[in-house]
C-alpha cells in the first residue's frame, strides 16, 4: 500500500474558504483485504489518542466527532474506494487549524500521510490619514492601519501614479507609517497603502496636499486681537458681577430697614399704652404741664416790679362760724405797704 499527499505538507488558508486535503493511495497486488480509510486530527500530546473525523469501511462513510465540527468534513470523491481518499473542509475557520492524518489500510498493506493546516484571517480594509498639517517645508506623516487580520501584517506605500516615492520619504513596513521630511509641491498627489499577510491583502488611498504656510504677521495680529478681546470680555464679566453684588447689598439693606420700622412703631404703641394704664383718671388742662416757651430775643428791663412777678396773697380771717365775711388786713391792725420796694436787677 502506497499513500501520497497531492499538496504541500503545510498549508496556510484564509478563513471562510473551501479546502481539499489531498490523499491518494495505490494498493499492491498482494493487498487483498477489506479497504479501510481514516481521517483524524493528530493530538499534539503524544500521550493522547488522535481524534477521528471521517472513516470509510465496507463501502459506507462514517462521520465522527461533534456535529459542529463534523459538518465541515466530507470525502472529496464520490467513491473513496477508487484510489482517491481526499477530504474537503468548508467553510474554513480558525478552529480548523491542526495537523491531519490520512490512513489507508487494506490487509496486509497500510500507509498514512500527514498535512498541517493554518487557517488565517485576511486583513481588513485599512484606514489612512495624514499628520503634520501638509505644510510646504515641514514634515508630513502618512499612516495606515488595519483593525483586523491574522499577524504578521506588512504595510507598503506607493504613489498611485507611476512615479516613485519622494526621495526624502521613509516608510516602516510594520507600523505602516510613511514619513516625508521636507514636504514640497512635488510630493503632493494620491498615495496607496497596501496591507497583506499570507492569505490576503487590502488597501486604502489618500490625497496628500501641499499647503502654503500662513502669514506670520497675520497670525501675530490675530493673536493680539484675540487676547485683547478676551481681556475685554473678562472685564465686562467682572464688572457685571460687581454691579450685581452691589445691587444685592443695597436691596438687603433697604429690606432690613423696612423690617425694623414695624418693631419701632410697635414699641412706641406699647409705651403709650403703659402710660395710659398707669393713671386712668381723665386729664384736665390744669394737669397738663406745658413747657415754657423760649425767652424772647428783645432786651429785658433792668428794673422789674416785684408785684408783677409775685402775686399778692389773699387773707381770710378765721372767725366764728356765723361770720362769713372776709376781712381785709386793715381790720387786723396791719397796714399794708402801698408800694412794694423795688430792687435793682443784677445785670
Amino acid at each position: 500500500m502506497l499513500v501520497m499527499s497531492t499538496g504541500p505538507q503545510t498549508l496556510q488558508k484564509a478563513e471562510g474558504e473551501r479546502l481539499i486535503l489531498g490523499c491518494r493511495y495505490t494498493p499492491s497486488p498482494s493487498d487483498t483485504g477489506e479497504l479501510d480509510i481514516e481521517w483524524s486530527v493528530v493530538s499534539p500530546d503524544t500521550t493522547q489518542k488522535d481524534h477521528m473525523l471521517l472513516s470509510f469501511t465496507s463501502g459506507t462513510t462514517y462521520i465522527h466527532g461533534d456535529s459542529a465540527l463534523g459538518k465541515g468534513f466530507r470525502f472529496a470523491a464520490p467513491d473513496p474506494s477508487m484510489g482517491d481518499a481526499s477530504m474537503s473542509i468548508s467553510p474554513l475557520s480558525p478552529a480548523h487549524s491542526a495537523t491531519y492524518q490520512c490512513k489507508v489500510k487494506k490487509s496486509p498493506g497500510v500507509d498514512a500521510t500527514k498535512v498541517s493546516l493554518v487557517v488565517m484571517a485576511k486583513p481588513s480594509v485599512p484606514q489612512c490619514w495624514v499628520e503634520g498639517g501638509e505644510l510646504i517645508g515641514g514634515a508630513v506623516s502618512l499612516h495606515c492601519q488595519s483593525a483586523g487580520g491574522s499577524t504578521p501584517l506588512l504595510y507598503s506605500w506607493r504613489r498611485e501614479s507611476t512615479g516613485p516615492l519622494p526621495a526624502a520619504a521613509t516608510q516602516d513596513v510594520v507600523s505602516g507609517e510613511l514619513r516625508i521630511r521636507n514636504h514640497s509641491q512635488s510630493s503632493a498627489g494620491f498615495y496607496l497603502c497596501e496591507v497583506n499577510n499570507a492569505v490576503g491583502a487590502a488597501h486604502c488611498r489618500i490625497n496628500l496636499k501641499a499647503n502654503k504656510p500662513p502669514n506670520r504677521a497675520a497670525v501675530i495680529v490675530g493673536s493680539i486681537v484675540g487676547s485683547l478681546l478676551l481681556i475685554f470680555i473678562l472685564l465686562v464679566f467682572i464688572g457685571l458681577i460687581l454691579w450685581k453684588l452691589s445691587s444685592r447689598r443695597g436691596f438687603e439693606k433697604e429690606f432690613s430697614n423696612d423690617i425694623r420700622k414695624p418693631h419701632i412703631v410697635q414699641n412706641q404703641v406699647s409705651e403709650f399704652s403703659s402710660v395710659k394704664t398707669f393713671d386712668s383718671r381723665p386729664l384736665f388742662r390744669s394737669d397738663v404741664r406745658e413747657d415754657a416757651p423760649p425767652p424772647e430775643s428783645r432786651p429785658v428791663s433792668r428794673r422789674t416790679n416785684r408785684s408783677s412777678s409775685q402775686p399778692t396773697p389773699a387773707y381770710r380771717q378765721v372767725g366764728s362760724p356765723n361770720d362769713g365775711h372776709t376781712h381785709s388786713p386793715s381790720s387786723q391792725g396791719h397796714t399794708p405797704d402801698e408800694h412794694t420796694p423795688e430792687c435793682d436787677s443784677m445785670d
